[in-house]
């Protein structure tokens, strides 16, 4: 009989009370002022919630208590781990014309701290930011994550101290996207809580890329926040890359606020991850805003993909785009738990969701909710899901043409992802994500595919 503890929902949550007790004296000695100011009431609040349960309905699927009862310690300052970067790891989308900026255990690496383009761009160090630009950073630093019934988001206000600032003003341009290589790297487990501030001001245009690698095969719990602010007809391009190994739990927080005629994309595309959370909320509050959101998972083994996303509609004449797509084979499981809520001066609203998966194997499971809340009564809003195999009447077709069994497989499942992959802007990020998907339905590409370390 197994002698490991097992412990409660409350004292998983009272070690991590303890944590941040002990650890006190180091994140604020650590943190910028504006950081320290948010974090005891964060944990306050991340006391009274406690971890979301399964009777939840956004957490249903995934029993969120669970993954923190293992025993991952955390970092308050930078561990000094000296690497080249060049000579130990590539990341998978290495072509592209980028300006990459890596955080290593959820601190931004050593260099230059905040890079001041002649335009007015900033980025950088997020932890840097707080301190150089903290009166830029106050109304938006923690205003759109909840830091009150939400315990995730709670729990990285309380705990997170760097991350990557960006930030532009009116009229600016980003050149180049940003790439942010999130790179995971220990001996023992690591619990890891970075932090993530985007600002895009009026006309302003821009586009980050970020990569998820783990670098050692020990267990990761990652639980990120990220807040975007698009103003008065900005356009921002988001998308996210999540490659860790099986031993990685990954939770992710993404908050949009979106202001008049603004656009914005996000795309996540999962090739490896134990146990995955991607978490996205949208604020549309001026009209005529637009938000594109799309996702592709492929899940193998015991991996578990769980998807929710929450669009809110509050202004007229605005517009939102869902697709999610997952593939799951071997004992893989999936969820996704999307809803569109459309407030009652949200007249004349445009909002579509569409969720569509393919089970590979009987042992495969997916569990779809797409959801509509509206308050208003001139609109546009439909929702689909559907879970199932791959058609067996093209698959025939495809065989009796002389193509091998696997092959069709393949063809198949390609044609399915492909809807999600063409949605991706940036053509040579888009070329490059086609030939990791093509890999990695083929068995071909294991998790941190360019990393010489060769993690099992």
């Amino acid at each position: 009989m197994s002698t490991e503890p097992k412990y409660s929902i409350a004292s998983a949550a009272n070690i991590l009370a303890g944590t941040y007790r002990d650890a006190r004296e180091k994140l604020f000695g650590w943190s910028p002022a504006l950081m320290n100011s948010l974090r005891d009431a964060a944990m306050e609040n991340f006391q009274k919630t406690g971890f979301p349960g399964t009777k939840s309905e956004a957490y249903k699927y995934l029993n969120i208590e669970k993954l923190f009862e293992s025993n991952h310690s955390q970092i308050f300052e930078p561990a000094g781990i000296r690497m080249e970067m060049d000579e130990l790891f590539r990341c998978d989308i290495p072509e592209l014309d980028t300006d990459v900026l890596v955080v290593l255990n959820g601190f931004y690496q050593p260099g230059k701290k905040l890079t001041r383009l002649p335009n007015g761009i900033i980025y950088g160090s997020m932890a840097a930011a707080l301190d150089e630009e903290a009166g830029l950073c106050l109304n938006h630093y923690a205003c759109l994550a909840p830091r009150e019934g939400n315990a995730l988001t709670a729990l990285n206000t309380a705990f997170a101290m760097d991350g990557v600032f960006l930030y532009l003003p009116d009229n600016a341009r980003l050149e180049k996207p940003i790439q942010i290589i999130h790179l995971l790297i220990n001996d023992t487990p690591l619990l890891v809580q970075h932090r993530n501030l985007f600002i895009l001001g009026r006309n302003s245009s821009a586009s980050v890329i970020v990569c998820d690698h783990t670098l050692s095969s020990t267990s990761f719990l990652t639980n990120s926040v990220t807040e975007v602010f698009t103003g008065e007809n900005a356009s921002f391009d988001f998308t996210r890359m999540q490659n860790e190994h099986n031993q990685s739990i990954q939770l992710t927080n993404l908050f949009h606020h979106q202001d008049a005629n603004s656009r914005v994309n996000s795309t996540y595309i999962t090739l490896h991850g134990g146990t995955v959370r991607n978490n996205l909320e949208v604020n549309l509050e001026g009209e005529g805003a637009e938000n594109n959101s799309i996702g592709l998972f492929l899940a193998d083994m015991k991996q578990h993909v769980d998807t929710y996303t929450l669009i809110h509609h509050r202004k007229a004449h605005c517009q939102s785009n869902q697709l999610y797509k997952g593939v799951l084979d071997d004992e893989a499981t999936g969820a996704f738990n999307g809803k569109i809520h459309v407030w009652k001066d949200a007249q004349h609203t445009q909002a579509y969701q569409r969720n569509n998966n393919i089970l590979l194997t009987d042992t495969a499971k997916m569990n779809t909710r797409p959801q509509l809340e509206i308050y208003a009564d001139d609109v546009k809003c439909s929702h689909g899901a559907t879970v199932g195999q791959l058609d067996t009447d093209a698959l025939f077709y495809l065989r009796s043409r002389g193509i091998p069994y696997k092959e069709s497989m393949h063809l198949l499942m390609y044609a399915f992802a492909h809807a999600v992959l063409s949605e991706i802007k940036l053509l040579p990020l888009r070329e490059r994500v086609i030939e990791l998907v093509d890999k990695r339905l083929r068995g071909e590409l294991s998790h941190c595919n360019n990393c010489k370390m060769k993690c099992k």
